[in-house]
C-alpha cells in the first residue's frame, strides 16, 4: 500500500492549510493553492512539490493560466497523479473561467467594447485555435444569443458570411458583432481578418442586420474595429 505524505506532516510553517487559515488564500503560491485542493502527495514527495510539478506541464503559459491548455493524460503523467485528480485539477480551470465570465457579464455593455472583450477575455484567450463567434443583438442592443460561427485559422474562403447571417435571422437579431480569439496573444487584425469583416460588413448592409463591431481578444488585451475606427476604412 502506498504510504501518503499529509500536509500536516509537514513542518508548521510549510502547511499550505494552516498558512490559508491565518493569512488568508492570498498569502499562497500558485503550486500552494493548488496543493490544498490536491491533498495529499506521495511517499517521498509532499503536495506541494507534486503541484510544482502540474504547473510545469504547460510550456506556452506560466503558473495556473497553463492548466486551460494541459490534457488529462498530461496531468497523469505526474506521480500520483490519477483520474480523480486530473479530473479535479480540470475542474478548477474551468471553475475560474465560468467564475470570470459570470463577473463580467454583470458590466456588458453593447455599447462599450471594453466589456465585451472583459466578458470573452477569459473564455477565449486561453484557446489554441481560432474562434470565431456572433453575438445577436435586437432593437435595444440586448444579447439575444451568441453562436459558434468558426473553429481554426480564420480566413475569407472558408468563413462565409451566409452562415453568419441565418444563424442572425433564426434569432430575429437587428445587429450583430463578431468576436474571435488570436492564440498568438496579439490582437492586432491580420488581412484576412479585414477581408472577412469586410465581406460580413457589406452582407450586413445589404441584409438590414448591420455588423455593429468586431472586437478580437488577445491574451490580456482586444482591439476593436469600431473604436479604432478601422469600419471606415473597409
Amino acid at each position: 500500500m502506498t504510504e501518503y505524505k499529509t500536509m500536516k506532516e509537514l513542518p508548521e510553517q510549510d502547511r499550505p492549510y494552516e498558512k490559508c487559515v491565518r493569512f488568508g488564500a492570498h498569502a499562497l503560491t500558485d503550486a500552494e493553492l493548488l496543493a490544498v485542493l490536491l491533498r495529499t502527495g506521495t511517499k517521498g514527495s509532499t503536495s506541494v512539490a507534486m503541484a510544482e510539478e502540474v504547473l510545469k506541464l504547460s510550456k506556452d503559459k506560466e503558473g495556473l493560466l497553463g492548466l486551460h491548455q494541459v490534457s488529462m493524460a498530461q496531468l497523469q503523467s505526474v506521480r500520483g497523479i490519477g483520474q480523480v485528480k486530473a479530473v479535479q485539477i480540470k475542474c478548477i480551470g474551468e471553475l475560474s473561467k465560468r467564475i470570470a465570465g459570470r463577473s463580467a457579464r454583470k458590466g456588458l455593455s453593447l455599447n462599450h467594447p471594453q466589456t465585451i472583450a472583459d466578458y470573452y477575455m477569459e473564455k477565449l484567450r486561453h484557446e489554441e485555435q481560432e474562434q470565431l463567434l456572433c453575438m445577436m443583438l435586437d432593437t435595444k442592443n440586448h444579447l439575444l444569443g451568441e453562436e459558434m460561427i468558426f473553429k481554426g485559422t480564420v480566413n475569407s474562403s472558408l468563413v462565409n458570411p451566409r452562415e453568419i447571417f441565418l444563424t442572425a435571422f433564426s434569432y430575429h437579431a437587428v445587429g450583430i458583432i463578431l468576436i474571435h480569439n488570436h492564440p498568438s496573444g496579439d490582437p492586432s487584425p491580420s488581412k484576412a481578418d479585414l477581408e472577412v469583416t469586410g465581406r460580413v460588413k457589406c452582407a450586413g448592409e445589404i441584409l438590414g442586420i448591420p455588423l455593429l463591431d468586431h472586437i478580437i481578444i488577445g491574451d490580456c488585451s482586444y482591439l476593436s474595429f469600431r473604436q479604432q475606427g478601422i469600419f471606415e476604412t473597409l
